[in-house]
């Protein structure tokens, strides 16, 4: 699992290296504190976003992988969490790589049934780890269980959605269409097609 989220990790890498820039970090990289608290918040996000993994691997606790339920139940989450992200950003990077979609929103694919499949998979696939560190976690390593809950806070409250959110807002605030996407597409849990 952690080398395929560090393979997760190379993918955005090579994303933001073939665009040239992260557009998140132009006005915020001229403004030094801004930028370090960025900076800082980064650190501070991987680091607490992977405890529960790390407490897991360095655990005393010896326990078969699968003997537990919510081994299982973390893997699935971890699965549908990587392949949403995965299969979000690939759609997104196709979408933007067209000229024709240089002022248009994404409302195809994944993007179709949630405003930000990326990031609903990127807290899935957080929570799937979470899951599968629990049975080995005891005494205080428990507080690493935060990882999820933050992870969620961060992407929905502090950056990600609420800043995709009120760029998107203000960019197309007189586009009927993404006014109907905005009614008809839920934020962040992708809708299911059920017929």
């Amino acid at each position: 699992i952690v080398i395929w989220a560090m393979r997760l990790g190379s993918f955005l890498f090579l994303r933001v290296k073939r665009e040239g820039r992260d557009n998140r970090f132009n006005v915020m990289k001229t403004k030094f504190w801004w930028f370090l608290f960025t900076w800082t918040l980064g650190g501070l996000w991987v680091f607490v976003t992977m405890c529960a993994g790390l407490a897991a691997i360095t655990s005393g606790k010896n326990v078969d992988l699968f003997s537990h339920p919510l081994d299982i139940i973390g893997l699935s989450f971890w699965i549908i969490g990587f392949v949403t992200e995965v299969i979000a950003d690939n759609q997104k990077s196709r979408f933007r790589s067209n000229p024709e979609n240089t002022n248009n929103f994404i409302n195809e694919g994944l993007w179709k049934r949630s405003r930000h499949p990326n990031y609903f998979g990127e807290i899935t696939l957080w929570l799937g780890i979470t899951l599968m560190s629990l049975p080995v976690l005891s005494g205080l390593q428990l507080i690493t269980l935060i990882s999820p809950v933050f992870v969620f806070i961060l992407l929905t409250k502090i950056s990600g959605v609420s800043m995709q959110e009120a760029r998107a807002k203000k960019k197309w605030k007189d586009n009927e269409a993404y006014q109907e996407y905005l009614k008809n597409t839920p934020m962040l849990i992708p809708k299911l097609k059920i017929k």
